[in-house]
This record gives C-alpha cells, sequence and structure tokens, in this order.
C-alpha cells in the first residue's frame, strides 16, 4: 500500500498540506512520527501486518512519548511495561499528554520503562517502544484540548491501564526505545521547511493582494519602500525554507540511506523561527484587518507558533529545551568531526610533520585570499543538487 512517494515527493505533499494547519499536523503526526518507527525498525511481520492499513487511511497512527511529569531526563518516563511471567507480553500502565491524532489513532506507538538486565547482571530501567492497538484493551482518551492554534486536528492525553502488548509489538529491541525515538524524529523534521514555505507564500500572496490595493496618503501601501522591505524579507526566507528543505530531501534521497541528522535539524530550526518572523511581517502590513478573527490571517499567527514548540514536547522527555536543544545538536554533531580531523593534524604536527604544518598554513592562505569553495552541485550554473538532475 502507500504511493511510495520518495523524501522529495513527501516533502512537495507537505508544502501543499500546509495551506491548512489542522490538516498538515494530522497527516504529519500518522506518517511523519505516528507509523515511521514501524517504517524505519519494524519486523517484516510488523510491517506487514500494520502498514497496509496505516498506508491506505483504514487505520490511523499516533506518537505516544510526551508524559504530564517528564523532565530533563528520559528516565523520567513514568509508563512501565512490565513482562509477564510467561514472556510473552508486557502489561502497559501509564499516561501520554499533547497527542496528536491521540482521540482517532487505532495504533499507537508508545515508549515506555522496562526493566533490563545489563552486561553485569543489573537491572536497569531503559525505554522501550511498542506498537500498541487500541483494541488491546486498556486503552482510553481524555477529552480533545481547547488549543491557541492547529484547532482543526485532534490532541488529546492516552491512558493504558493494563494493556496486554505482545512480546511480538516490540520495536527495535527492549531497552532500544531511545535510539528509535530519536531516529523518528530525526526522519521526518525536513518536512517542516517545505510546509512552513507553503504556508509563508500563501500568506505573502494574500498580504500582497492587500497592499495592492489599500491606500494610505494618496499612495497604495505596496509603493512605500519600508512595505517593500517587509515584503522582500518574507520572500527571502520562505526561498530559503524551501531551499533547505528539498537540498536535504535530494540528500535523504541518494542510495545507501545518508545520515542527514544534522541538516534536517538545521532546517526545522530555521523555518520554524523564519514562519514566526514572516507572520509577524505580515501582520504588520496588514494593520487591524490582521489582528480581526472574521479574517483569515489571525489563523496564520496561531498555527505558526505551534512550530517553535513541535518537538520540544517530545525532546523535553528525553533532553530538555524546544529549538536550543537543536542548536547544540547541530554544533556538537559538527564539532565531533572537526575535533576528530583537528587532532589528527595537531598530534601530527607536534611530531614535528612539516609537511601538515606547511598544508595548514596554505590553506589559510587560500582561504585569505577567496579560496572557491565547491558544495557539489552541478547544471550550468551550480545551482542543482545531484539527485535532481536526472529528473531534468
Amino acid at each position: 500500500g502507500g504511493l511510495g512517494l520518495s523524501n522529495t515527493m513527501y516533502a512537495r505533499l507537505g508544502e501543499i498540506t500546509s495551506l491548512d494547519g489542522s490538516i498538515a499536523v494530522t497527516l504529519a503526526a500518522h506518517q511523519a512520527i505516528g507509523l515511521k518507527g514501524i517504517l524505519i525498525a519494524g519486523t517484516d511481520e510488523q510491517k506487514a501486518k500494520y502498514l497496509p492499513r496505516l498506508a491506505s487511511g483504514e487505520h490511523i497512527a499516533a506518537f505516544c512519548l510526551t508524559e504530564p511529569g517528564s523532565g530533563s531526563d528520559a528516565a523520567s518516563i513514568q509508563t512501565r511495561a512490565t513482562l509477564s511471567e510467561d514472556g510473552k507480553y508486557f502489561l502497559l500502565n501509564g499516561s501520554k499528554v499533547w497527542i496528536s491524532n491521540g482521540g482517532l489513532a487505532d495504533i499507537f506507538t508508545v515508549f515506555a520503562r522496562t526493566e533490563v538486565v545489563d552486561k553485569d547482571g543489573k537491572v536497569k530501567d531503559k525505554i522501550t517502544a511498542f506498537i500498541v492497538e487500541r483494541d488491546f484493551g486498556g486503552v482510553t482518551h481524555g477529552k480533545p484540548e481547547d488549543k491557541l492554534g492547529i484547532r482543526g486536528s485532534n490532541t488529546c492525553e492516552v491512558h493504558f491501564e493494563n494493556t496486554k502488548v505482545p512480546i511480538e509489538n516490540v520495536i527495535g529491541e527492549v531497552g532500544g526505545g531511545f535510539k528509535v525515538a530519536m531516529n523518528i524524529l530525526n526522519s521526518g523534521r525536513f518536512s517542516m521547511g517545505s510546509a512552513s514555505a507553503g504556508m509563508i507564500k500563501k500568506l505573502i500572496e494574500m498580504t500582497a493582494e492587500y497592499a495592492c490595493t489599500r491606500k494610505q496618503f494618496d499612495k497604495k501601501l505596496s509603493d512605500f519602500g519600508l512595505i517593500q522591505e517587509k515584503f522582500s524579507l518574507m520572500a527571502v526566507k520562505a526561498y530559503v525554507m524551501e531551499s533547505m528543505a528539498y537540498l536535504t530531501a535530494g540528500m535523504m534521497d541518494r542510495p545507501g540511506l545518508p545520515d542527514c541528522s544534522v541538516e534536517a535539524a538545521m532546517v526545522k530550526v530555521f523555518s520554524s523561527e523564519g514562519a514566526w518572523v514572516c507572520v509577524s511581517e505580515a501582520l504588520q502590513i496588514l494593520g487591524g484587518l490582521g489582528y480581526m478573527k472574521d479574517y483569515p490571517y489571525e489563523r496564520f499567527l496561531r498555527d505558526t507558533r505551534i512550530l517553535l514548540i513541535f518537538e520540544a514536547t517530545h525532546l523535553c522527555v528525553l533532553f530538555q529545551g524546544t529549538n536550543e536543544i537543536l542548536r547544540l545538536y547541530i554544533a556538537l554533531t559538527g564539532m565531533q568531526y572537526a575535533g576528530k580531523i583537528l587532532t589528527d593534524k595537531i598530534k601530527e604536527i607536534k611530531k614535528g610533520n612539516v609537511g601538515v604544518a606547511l598544508g595548514e598554513f596554505l590553506n589559510k592562505l587560500r582561504d585569505v585570499m577567496g579560496r572557491k569553495v565547491d558544495y557539489g552541485l552541478v547544471g550550468n550554473h551550480g545551482v542543482v543538487h545531484p539527485s535532481l538532475q536526472v529528473r531534468g
């Protein structure tokens, strides 16, 4: 089942659905995180059993990680899965909050604490991921949350009380839930760029129509330099969001399943913050009209605010913070590679390797003189990603 879309095509679909934030969130909660664990870490049996109906839309998926009391430590997850004496199933007990599609979902990806015996023979609590069907019993949900934005999407608490989960429904391995959660969040992060770009481009279009008809001091708003400056800022940010998203999607579509988690994190941080700036600028142009609920503009403001929070509700269970944690992740990951290269070179220089020292000096000299950087892009003007070249 499913359309078998590439990441690039999925990004394009996200750009289209983003015109309505509630629809975009409902679909993303299902596709990008709800069923993603089965897709990237599930067994062949799990995929055969669940993916066809999830792909057709017969079943809806939800991602259950965030909890009421979760702090900055993964161990603070209170939902617990206890293995039965016969070892055939886990008993799941606990509650999850702010679950998108929580009241609609048939299938849940749930993260819970389980007891795991380590190499030293000590029993430790580790996070494990499970596929939980609503029909397993003991699965209930609260009333839909009354949210600031994306009000058309379903968000609620989900409760598990003595829910029997077969041992076959563990995603990955027992105790490996942390890795599964991070892989899920990393894999869908890039699409926020195209979704943000789609939404902002529509807002720019609507705001431009207003600016071209509204007059002040016998001049159209669009003729004022300050207004033009605001439009240029919005256009640049929308272009960068879109470019980052599709470049990352193209990289992810290349053979060999490349690790693009850092690039995806960059897309998320820039797009969520850029979208918020663009909406603010648009409302400044619209003036009082943008503040009225009788018009659609204020909905963009309410819907966009969640982009800065998305994943924070998940990541706060594992770490602490919002976009700040992604900034740390981006910086530290980049430093790891740079640190390894620099450490090796420093060791060689300390050994008296004149060739390495001279090479570094020449590199610095080239940088000062304006060395050209090869970004690996192709085409007549060197602006096309290699994965897109064949498609013309």
